[in-house]
């Protein structure tokens, strides 16, 4: 099953820049949204020195110019208008992904609607949609271009046809799916962020260095990058979020460690500040 030919993202960050990035190069053209020209500009910035990477890399299969003119940035949402998938890749705010996706709809009625969200109920996300049958979630992992896996969360009013067809979409991105229902974390973050917290907490309590605690997964357990390393890839802020959802809808044993919410306070992020449990 191919691609539908041309493709939207909203939202040009780190995150939509590599699924933009990751369809381009299966050969759908792609539309990316920003809020504005400096974001726009950012965000093509970001997709182009991705697709360099990959050139780089060996990993094009045609050549750059060609990959780049199947690239449009547009601040105007019309611009999605003939997309037959459009993923809303924006910050993990319940309302404004609502806000983004009712958006998103209004001028792509025909399009199929998928949010990238980590751990935001999807059922929660359509409840503003016209169609909730033609949306679900599509979870990337970051980094998207180096990630194998993509997450299909399957919301109450999904159609199976959706289902089957966005596990096809996935294929032909030469990724891996997994199909999960609509549940607080769905899979991936809630077991990614609930080993990430215990390796936290026992940084806390001095058992080891973040280093050892890391290595002890990567070595002892075939991790291709220790939890605390993982933290500072995907950012602290991101898992704070993400956990404190997480406690308030499964229970405390998500609560975020001490730790964790002095370094967010202290704004030490993670790569994208510098420093984390690491410095970058």
């Amino acid at each position: 099953m191919s691609l539908p030919p041309k493709i939207g993202v909203y939202g040009g960050g780190r995150m939509g820049a590599g699924i933009a990035h990751a369809f381009l190069l299966a050969g759908a053209s792609v539309t990316v949204i920003e809020a504005n020209k400096e974001a726009a500009t950012a965000a093509q910035e970001r997709v182009d020195g991705s697709v360099d990477k990959a050139a780089a890399r060996g990993t094009l299969l045609e050549a750059v110019d060609r990959v780049r003119q199947r690239l449009t940035v547009a601040t105007d949402p019309s611009a999605l208008a003939e997309c037959g998938l459009v993923v809303e890749a924006v910050p993990e705010i319940v309302e404004l992904k609502a806000q983004v996706l009712t958006r998103i709809e209004e001028y792509a009625p025909e399009a199929v609607l998928a949010t990238n969200t980590s751990s935001l109920s999807v059922d929660a996300l359509a409840g503003g949609l016209v169609r909730p049958e033609r949306f679900l979630g599509l979870h990337f992992f970051n980094p998207v271009p180096a990630s194998e896996l993509v997450e299909i969360v399957v919301g109450a009013k999904t159609s199976a046809e959706l289902v089957t067809l966005a596990q096809e979409w996935v294929e032909a991105l030469g990724k891996t799916a997994i199909t999960v229902t609509d549940s607080p974390g769905f899979a991936s973050s809630r077991l990614g962020v609930a080993i990430a917290l215990e390796a936290m907490r026992m940084l806390e309590d001095g058992v080891a260095s973040a280093e050892d605690i890391d290595t002890a997964m990567t070595l002892g357990y075939k991790h291709p990058m220790g939890p605390l390393r993982t933290t500072d890839v995907v950012g602290l802020d991101v898992r704070l979020a993400i956990a404190e959802h997480l406690a308030r809808e499964v229970g405390e044993r998500f609560d975020p460690p001490t730790i964790l919410r002095d370094k967010v306070a202290a704004g030490h992020l993670g790569r994208k500040s510098g420093q984390g449990f690491y410095t970058w």
